[in-house]
């Protein structure tokens, strides 16, 4: 498989556009493939001129920030763009010509020999028929055969991929099925026929990492059981060092840089891969002064070791309709000079051999980079710290409490009712049932788990600062059950919220200055304060005072969570709860606000609350972690212990499927793999509700071991300490490797 420059069929091939060997396998072949959008503006190049070659059995993985046109190009490999796109350069998938065929002999091709997995696979399912039944069409749709042949090879698909019980699965409807399951049935559906090509459109991002394994390992299997090469679009560089043969790097629809993974990702030659790599958090970091070095208690942050900052991409990507001259990337690169603005540079290949085979990079410094072995701290340095590294840190309050949140036993369930004019309860939800919690002044305490495993719920409850239905909660010294509402309204300014989408929760027909002077005009700020605090503010999270005016439309999707970091600062608070806060922003902007946040706590003394799906974002941020499964906290302990020798059967496997942006190291790890999806919250577990996916569990002989099992069937386990520093683990073996 090849990501690089290829002869055009009128031209002579030469060292700047060379033809691979091997060349006669390739079953799809992309040449100077350009598409336009129109647009207010006019045309909108939205890919522009990329070539690609995939070959036989091999993955060929497609990376970029968003925007940078990955998906228009998968799309238009299967033409499957809208009517406003124009879409000129050639598709040839085993010699036939896709760009410009008919939607006939485009039908003809789809699903039979170039299948595709799409993003949403809740979209791509129609909603009212059978999973089976769906399956079963796509093979009618090509092969002539009976209706019930393709029903018993539905079922054997949705065996392959790892659906269990199949049979009745197949009778199911998509909204029955989980996220992961109806990805699974979704790949099962691409490869109903046997394709010769799979695309694969950002098939994990909306998965648990738990499932994004499954996902992987199924396409895996998928793959080498139809012998299909895998286009695989993500913004996930860890799944593509798992994934990829070879990895090619968009940036303002044009390949910059491309080649085999282990190179590329070893040793990047363009600057935009290496801020790309540099900015990714990563499960295997230390901190200066080396792993395991930080302190956890309270009283010792003055002397934790700092984190490593992070590398964020200055600036944002170009908009289509204003492309400057020369290299699109210069204006954010570091090396840029006058030859990067004059042309834009080729794509050619960098170090040695300048093979075809070999590494390729559209950069005019990439021989610079190669001869003198520079790395991405040498071509973005430190980011020096922003106006946050400026404010004095508060003196501590000798009479504040130590604790800043302790939650204890905290359970939470909802009713379920059942009828229409006379309902009536038939049971409950579970979503909380037993979080323990216990985060210190100047600490980050990071909440992690699958998606219902009840960390929504329990902020929630937190938040609400009202008696929980079960267990304590107390918020800097105060039990939220003794609270009167004048106690009620001092505490909620000390306790603010940043949430996931920054977009949806600011309001648009304000200016970000009233948004942010919001909660000021709630605890009742005069308006000299307001005028004040708000230009202050703005400066402390990186913005313009400048900018006050403006809509939260005008912003970028970070400067938007800026703003949002801002309107919770606005009251001063001591506790900050940041419920997934980089989950929707490209891993370029995601280094900048992590990187902010980080020098947020340590010049205002906050205490965060961080909840996220991505443990190599906990692991960089976060002093200490607490996990949940099943509506209960399983584990929790300093960063590096957790992380570094988890107790937990199932910690070990959340971290297990954590890819790494390495694909040496990747590629040789122990993975664990959960079976099936968690419980039904609807029913309370008797002794562990972990038992029914636990690898250790699994492993005890039902004759050897029977004591063993029985007590795991019967006794739920307690949290358990498991040696200094507040770590403890809810296992009944937490000595078992």
């Amino acid at each position: 498989m090849t990501a690089q420059p290829t002869a055009q069929p009128t031209r002579t091939a030469s060292p700047a556009d060379p033809q691979p060997p091997g060349d006669t396998d390739a079953v799809l072949r992309i040449r100077d493939l350009r598409v336009d959008f129109d647009g207010p503006h006019g045309p909108a190049p939205a890919v522009r001129g990329v070539d690609l070659t995939l070959h036989r059995g091999e993955v060929l993985g497609l990376v970029g920030e968003s925007g940078s046109g990955k998906s228009t190009v998968a799309l238009a490999a299967m033409g499957l763009l809208p009517d406003t796109a124009r879409t000129t350069g050639s598709v040839t998938l085993g010699g036939t010509e896709l760009v410009g065929a008919t939607d006939a002999s485009l039908s003809a091709l789809r699903g039979r020999r170039i299948g595709m997995v799409f993003q949403d696979p809740l979209s791509a399912l129609t909603p009212v028929h059978r999973v089976g039944d769906q399956i079963a069409e796509a093979i009618r749709t090509h092969h002539h055969v009976p209706r019930a042949h393709a029903r018993r090879r539905a079922v054997e698909l949705l065996d392959l991929v790892g659906i269990p019980d199949p049979a009745a699965r197949a009778a199911a409807y998509p909204h029955e099925f989980s996220g992961g399951m109806r990805q699974r049935a979704l790949i099962a559906m691409a490869i109903a026929n046997e394709p010769e090509v799979l695309l694969a459109d950002e098939p994990t991002t909306a998965l648990d990492v738990t499932v994004q394994a499954q996902v992987l390992d199924v396409l895996r299997t998928a793959q080498r059981a139809t012998g299909a090469a895998l286009l695989l679009v993500s913004h996930d560089l860890g799944v593509i060092a798992g994934m990829a043969d070879r990895v090619a790097v968009l940036y303002a629809g044009r390949v910059v840089e491309a080649g085999p993974a282990a190179e590329l990702f070893a040793t990047p030659r363009m600057p935009y891969t290496m801020g790309l790599l540099g900015a990714v958090p990563r499960l295997d970091e230390e901190e200066d002064g080396g792993e395991g070095a930080s302190s956890t208690r309270a009283e010792d942050l003055s002397t934790r070791p700092r984190r490593k900052l992070l590398i964020p991409i200055p600036g944002s990507p170009p908009a289509p309709y204003e492309l400057p001259a020369g290299c699109a990337f210069a204006p954010r690169c570091p090396l840029a000079d006058a030859a990067c603005r004059t042309a834009e540079p080729a794509l050619l290949p960098v170090g040695a051999g300048r093979a075809a085979e070999s590494q390729h990079a559209a950069c005019v410094q990439a021989d610079r980079i190669a001869e003198h072995g520079l790395t991405a701290t040498d071509v973005y340095p430190q980011p020096a710290p922003s106006a946050a590294g400026s404010v004095p840190t508060p003196a501590p309050d000798p009479d504040e409490p130590a604790a800043v949140l302790k939650v204890s036993a905290l359970a939470k369930t909802f009713p379920v009712f059942k009828g229409g004019a006379f309902r009536r309860r038939v049971g409950s939800v579970y979503a909380v049932d037993g979080v323990e919690l216990d985060l210190r002044r100047g600490e980050t305490l990071g909440l992690v788990g699958e998606s219902g495993s009840g960390k929504s719920t329990a902020l929630m409850e937190i938040l609400g600062l009202t008696a929980p239905e079960g267990g304590t909660v107390e918020v800097l010294g105060q039990d939220t059950r003794s609270l009167d509402r004048a106690a009620r309204k001092r505490l909620r300014g000390e306790v603010q919220i940043v949430f996931q989408d920054p977009l949806s929760s600011l309001d648009p027909r304000l200016p970000v200055g009233e948004i942010i002077a919001e909660p000021l005009r709630a605890q009742g700020a005069d308006r000299a304060h307001i005028a004040a605090r708000v230009p202050e503010l703005l400066r402390l999270v990186g913005l313009s005072p400048e900018h006050a005016d403006r809509y939260p439309h005008a912003f970028s999707g970070g400067q938007r969570q800026r703003i949002g970091i801002a309107r919770a600062l606005s009251v001063e608070p001591r506790l900050l709860v940041l419920d997934e806060p980089v989950s929707a922003l490209d891993v370029s902007v995601q280094a900048g606000i992590l990187n902010l946040l980080a020098e947020l706590r340590a010049a205002l003394g906050l205490s965060y609350l961080f909840v996220s799906h991505d443990l190599s974002v906990v692991r960089h941020i976060a002093d200490r972690v607490s996990v949940m499964y099943l509506g209960r906290t399983v584990e929790h302990g300093p960063v590096e212990r957790v992380f570094g020798a988890p107790r937990h059967p199932y910690t070990r496997a959340l971290l297990s499927a954590v890819p790494l942006p390495d694909p040496v190291r990747e590629r040789h790890r122990e993975r664990i793999l959960l079976a099936g999806d968690p419980p039904s919250p609807t029913q309370r577990p008797t002794g562990c509700g972990f038992r029914g996916r636990c690898p250790l569990y699994a492993a005890l002989s039902p004759t050897r071991d029977a004591d063993r099992r029985a007590r795991c069937e019967r006794e739920a386990p307690a949290l358990t300490p498991t040696g200094p520093e507040r770590a403890a683990a809810a296992c009944h073996f937490t000595d078992q490797p």
